[in-house]
């Protein structure tokens, strides 16, 4: 495309917090899609790797860290400059979502991020338990403050590939299961949420598996010593030390030994005690087919088991099990290797593949949704690294299907100005994938026959429950 459309005008100031390889990509798509004062925009980094970008555009950069002690000081007097309603992307690290987010809706500035941030030192607090070092207990907290204060400003919470996209997937998924089985039914309201639950249930789907592929390929190999990733080196590890989350099901018979109920909020996901990237599940994708991923905590494996429960609690009439099972690009399943063989402890110099260092590849990002009578489901983006570079800069696969939805997200903020505080379960997903699409390359169904039991290599003994292939029991590799 060379015809882009206008999605709508920021009438005030636009604070990007964070400029890494996010920041970077969703910069070109803000330009891109909406009318705005370029000399009202400003980007805030503590490094300034790439402000060449800015500098070239006539964007003003402030190299600073945000903390506890100055963010409310620094912050304010950008995002009121000059009047009209203005916009907080906050695509930073150590900084704490939440903090921000209500200070822009105390400012009447709308708000979008891509994960419950908190701030410096959270993830690798080692005197913390362990629940609350969850995604689960991150993300209660901007629930607990979206039950205290509704309405108000639009604050969009978590919209990113996964969570965010991922979540507007499942409902599409949805839709087409329902159809290719003739299920009768209304569709119900975006955000209705037994609707939707009830739904879910009566197609018989148990769950759901974030299954994703990443099979972009850099052209020289990684040396020792070094993390590799198509995308944030730090939120990667900061992830994949959280526990192995999960929601968790109904259906589900058996719990390994070391999986801990969380104790209050919504107690949609439980854990396990041990580290999600060094967590391993069977799933499927449709290049691979069949494949093992790591359990990965993310907020769409919290907010999507509880957006579709049926009931309340731990033990509710109906939930999914849901969960991110990621096979990450070649050179980062190496990193984590090395990182868990030196007990976790990172690599001391982190490396972000960027598009010119890449030959080839994919990012095969979808829903499996699994259970039903046609057996599993996968719907999804197959976004190459060649599309990438013909739709737009500054990005590769993976990170062209984060700062799409980033994009989405800013759009309907801004045609929702005061909705509150939202999740992307929450959010119009035609209007959101309407706006993406563009830039997704293939986006796909694909049903399958494979099953956690089809094709186990059968030399051994296994503890399996054969009378239900998709019990948690049969996916997780033990």
């Amino acid at each position: 495309m060379t015809d882009w459309p206008t999605h709508g005008t920021i009438t005030g100031p636009i604070v990007m917090i964070g400029f890494g390889s996010i920041g970077r990509g969703t910069l070109p798509l803000i330009e891109r899609h909406f009318e705005f004062d370029r000399a009202r925009m400003v980007v805030i980094d503590p490094v300034d790797t790439d402000r060449k970008l800015l500098d070239e555009r006539g964007i003003r950069f402030e190299q600073l860290a945000l903390t506890p002690e100055n963010y409310r000081d620094v912050l304010t007097p950008l995002l009121t400059n000059g009047g009209g309603q203005g916009f907080c992307v906050n695509l930073s690290v150590d900084t704490s979502s939440l903090d921000i987010m209500k200070l822009c809706r105390e400012l009447g500035v709308l708000y979008i991020d891509t994960v419950v941030e908190p701030w410096a030192g959270f993830y690798f607090d080692k005197s913390a338990d362990a629940a609350n070092r969850t995604n689960h207990a991150l993300r209660q907290t901007v629930r607990d403050e979206k039950a205290a204060n509704p309405g108000g400003t639009t604050a969009v919470s978590c919209c990113g590939a996964n969570p965010g996209m991922v979540n507007w997937f499942v409902k599409q998924a949805l839709l087409d299961i329902a159809e290719a089985t003739g299920h009768s039914f209304t569709e119900p309201n975006v955000d209705d949420r037994t609707g939707w639950a009830t739904l879910m249930r009566d197609l018989g789907v148990k769950g759901v598996h974030i299954a994703e592929r990443d099979t972009q390929r850099a052209k020289h190999p990684k040396p020792l010593n070094v993390f590799w990733n198509t995308w944030s080196v730090e939120g990667f590890i900061a992830e994949g030390l959280q526990p192995a989350e999960l929601g968790w099901g109904s259906h589900e018979k058996w719990q390994p030994d070391n999986m801990v109920s969380q104790k209050s909020g919504c107690q949609s996901s439980r854990f396990l005690m041990q580290p999600g990237a060094n967590t391993r599940v069977r799933t499927w994708c449709p290049t691979p087919g069949a494949q093992y991923g790591f359990l990965v905590t993310h907020n769409e494996s919290v907010s999507i088991a509880d957006f579709f429960t049926v009931g309340a609690g731990l033990d509710p009439e109906y939930r999914p099990t849901v969960h991110y099972s990621y096979h990450p690009a070649n050179d980062a399943v190496l990193s984590l290797f090395e990182m868990f063989g030196q007990a976790g402890k990172a690599q001391p110099e982190h490396h972000i593949l960027d598009e010119n260092e890449i030959v080839d590849g994919i990012d095969e990002l979808g829903v499996l949704l699994y259970g039903h009578t046609k057996n599993a489901y996968w719907y999804g983006s197959r976004l190459s690294i060649e599309e990438t570079r013909d739709l737009a800069p500054y990005q590769n696969a993976t990170g062209l299907q984060v700062t799409s939805a980033v994009l989405a997200g800013m759009v309907w903020a801004l045609e929702n100005p005061e909705a509150g505080i939202v999740e992307t379960d929450e959010m119009d997903f035609r209007r959101c994938l309407d706006v993406q699409r563009p830039y997704l390359g293939p986006v796909e169904g694909h049903y399958t026959d494979w099953t956690p039991l089809t094709d186990r290599p059968g030399f051994f003994p296994e503890d399996i429950d054969e009378s239900d292939p998709w019990q948690f029991r049969n996916v997780l590799v033990r």
